[in-house]
């Protein structure tokens, strides 16, 4: 978005954006979508609503293959040439070879795994509204959140706030019934790329939360409601949510000497993928080692994307102008986190400078609201944040169903049912 938003005013290029998706949406905020907190319209805007007017063409298609020598995408709805080929495709889930937590496990990447979530949680609670059995009735109510990162951190805050405060008000048959919150990270603290000053504040909040914190463990499976760990220990709970990791997302053509640490595009430091023409790479599918600051690549996180959109941007409006390209520096601007509905923590200019209480909590919500790609979706956000803050409720834990017709392929028959015998006028089915 912001390679595109920072190109297209210009009489040199046609941009086309190929997208599976006919929107976009703000990563960062989908486990608020997840959680009901959030609407997805709050987060999401239409592609060719944002680019009315203007010199971008928008193409509603999934890529499958690249033809170097030819310059061409294959797509699922046909070909498409280039003179310059952009990847910033993201990530997706990694789940590290374990089948059965791939299988059984809820993942968090893009709003259909968001809506998937919301379903389920809700689900959840309402088969536990009505079990009779108490210990299935605990394991209904224990949920494990694998991953201590930002998105594990948030999720599982989220999940204390909810079982705290909400879920007596909408189902009251849960009341005072057993349940916990567990957080499982493989390392030795929660949130473990910032300062020690944020591991401390995040395991107390967690303490008041309620929430379990599992530090130094490591899933190892999830089959029949268990979830194992490779000390040998296990913890009965209906939901895991896993948040462990991240692998970039890959292309067919794209020859693997290419690529680099987590599946990732290895490009110089104009964004260019190493050993290939005319190819670039920016956001999470990228990672650069020429940054002597950075050795093993920046971090996958949303100011890098923005920041690589940026400067490529300007980097292809100084090619067409004859000017020498500049290469890509990162400014860290730090990494914030928020923990429950009170508190958030925040390390600034690489650590020098941590905020934590209400003021990080704040700079969390200013910058989260500014970085939402549309004015409209700032105002919905925010609107809704107020009345989650000032009520700890929110009105959003519905599970709607997706219409099996509209999941068909497009050039699949609709199917009609035909009942065997004929339906009688008052017939009640």
């Amino acid at each position: 978005m912001n390679f595109a938003a920072n190109l297209y005013r210009n009489d040199h290029y046609e941009i086309i954006l190929v997208d599976k998706n006919n929107y976009n949406y703000f990563t960062p905020l989908l486990y608020q979508v997840a959680t009901s907190f959030l609407e997805p319209s709050s987060i999401s805007y239409p592609f060719r609503k944002l680019f009315r007017g203007e010199r971008v063409q928008y193409r509603m298609a999934e890529v499958r293959n690249v033809d170097l020598r030819t310059k061409t995408l294959q797509l699922n709805n046909g070909e498409l040439g280039y003179d310059y080929l952009v990847f910033a495709c993201g990530a997706h889930t990694n789940f590290y070879g374990i089948e059965s937590v791939r299988r059984n496990a809820i993942s968090l990447k893009n709003v259909d795994d968001a809506l998937a979530m919301r379903n389920r949680l809700v689900r959840t609670l309402e088969k536990a509204s009505i079990e009779k059995d108490p210990e299935e009735r605990r394991r209904l109510l224990t949920f494990v959140v694998a991953g201590g990162g930002p998105t594990g951190v948030e999720l599982a805050g989220m999940l204390a706030e909810m079982r705290n405060f909400m879920f007596g008000r909408d189902y009251p048959e849960l009341k005072g019934v057993p349940g916990d919150i567990y957080i499982v990270d493989g390392g030795p603290a929660l949130l473990g790329a910032m300062s020690e000053k944020t591991h401390v504040e995040t395991y107390q909040v967690f303490e008041k939360l309620g929430v379990k914190v599992m530090l130094n463990s490591r899933v190892t499976g999830y089959e029949d409601g268990i979830v194992s760990f490779r000390s040998g220990e296990t913890i009965e709970a209906r939901t895991l949510i896993w948040s462990a990791g991240i692998i970039a997302n890959e292309f067919g053509g794209i020859p693997s000497k290419c690529l680099g640490p987590g599946r990732r595009m290895v490009t110089d430091e104009y964004s260019r993928v190493i050993g290939l023409d005319d190819v670039y790479a920016i956001g999470d599918i990228s990672i650069q080692m020429t940054d002597p600051a950075y050795p093993s690549g920046h971090p996958q996180l949303a100011q890098y994307a923005i920041q690589t959109g940026k400067t490529l941007a300007r980097n292809f409006r100084r090619r067409a102008n004859g000017k020498r390209l500049r290469p890509f520096k990162y400014f860290d601007r730090g990494e914030m986190a928020i923990v429950g509905r009170h508190h958030a923590v925040a390390d600034l200019l690489k650590h020098r400078v941590h905020l934590s209480g209400a003021l990080a909590l704040l700079g969390w919500l200013f910058i989260h609201l500014i970085s939402l790609v549309n004015y409209n979706n700032k105002v919905k956000t925010l609107f809704n944040w107020a009345v989650a803050y000032l009520t700890r409720d929110q009105a959003l834990r519905m599970v709607f169903h997706a219409n099996a017709d509209e999941q068909r392929p497009v050039d699949e028959p609709r199917k009609v049912f035909e009942p065997t015998k004929p339906v009688l006028e008052r017939e009640t089915v």
